[in-house]
């Protein structure tokens, strides 16, 4: 039988995942495969693992929430030959999982993380960190990932948070220069987010160009800050309509590099985790880094 190392958090999505193991390990073994499996017990638990003895296995699966996937990246990163990886999504966000077109149903995502489709995906850099999907600041950072799911379905909602905000008068904004594969931005920025996603902290329908998961590119989105009444509006209107310009108030532009440079020290998200504080942050597109299950055959 083939190796299998499947790494689970049991307390993801309210410990969902405890009542379906059997269900998952069943679809496993239906594939030929011989799973050893470790329950995470603290944060950082699947990285040490994963670096310690990822590579003895043909496949590596993780179910949990993004936060447990992206542990289990960063450790695959630094391996020379990283076998396949499959992820079940079990949190309350799955990003990912949408990127990959990854069934809701647990048994179902199984089988595909043991015998689906494969395709080679891009991953990032951020000052050297590896990260899956996205790194962000500013004020959607990280509000996104507490808001209500009922509320995500459309990336509108941010568009509803911002004018809320705006009649507040306290929209906080960072001056920041960006350097990207075409040439500089620069100004007073609300949020900015460099990714690979179609999803970010449920928000979907970002306004980006066509993403693309293999394509060597990262989507780069910056809002700037509004100065007047009409700015605002035209940020709203360019939220809502998913409309972005090189130069406008929503700018989206794809690159395989950014570079962030800001007089203060911006607090970032990697896959909606802390990423830490960061006067200046290096982002780089590794093209094609890692082999994922993505959909059924």
């Amino acid at each position: 039988m083939k190796r299998m190392l499947f790494v689970y958090n049991p307390r993801a999505g309210q410990g969902k995942v405890r009542k379906k193991l059997s269900d998952i390990l069943d679809a496993f073994v239906a594939q030929g495969y011989l799973p050893a499996v470790y329950p995470t017990q603290a944060p950082g638990d699947a990285t040490k693992l994963v670096r310690g003895i990822g590579r003895h296995y043909r496949r590596v699966v993780c179910c949990g929430g993004d936060g447990t996937l992206h542990e289990v990246i960063e450790a695959l990163m630094e391996l020379s030959d990283p076998p396949v990886l499959g992820y079940i999504p079990a949190g309350s966000t799955n990003d990912v999982s949408r990127n990959l077109d990854l069934p809701k149903n647990m048994r179902r995502a199984a089988e595909v993380a043991a015998g689906g489709e494969t395709m080679r995906c891009d991953m990032g850099r951020f000052n050297g960190n590896p990260f899956v999907y996205v790194a962000a600041f500013g004020l959607f950072a990280d509000v996104s990932y507490a808001t209500s799911q009922k509320f995500k379905n459309l990336f509108g909602h941010m568009a509803y948070i911002l004018e809320g905000v705006g009649r507040l008068g306290n929209i906080h904004s960072w001056e920041v220069t960006v350097e990207h594969d075409e040439g500089t931005l620069e100004g007073e920025f609300i949020f900015g987010m460099v990714g690979n996603t179609r999803s970010v902290g449920g928000f979907q329908n970002l306004p980006v160009p066509e993403v693309a998961l293999d394509d060597g590119k990262f989507e780069l989105l910056l809002v700037r800050k509004p100065r007047n009444p009409v700015e605002l509006q035209g940020i709203l209107t360019a939220l809502m309509s998913q409309k972005t310009t090189p130069d406008g108030p929503v700018i989206g532009l794809r690159t395989a590099r950014a570079r962030f440079l800001c007089q203060q020290e911006l607090e970032w998200t990697l896959d909606g985790e802390c990423g830490g504080s960061h006067a200046q942050a290096e982002i780089q597109n590794i093209p094609r880094a890692l082999e994922l299950c993505c959909r059924q055959k």
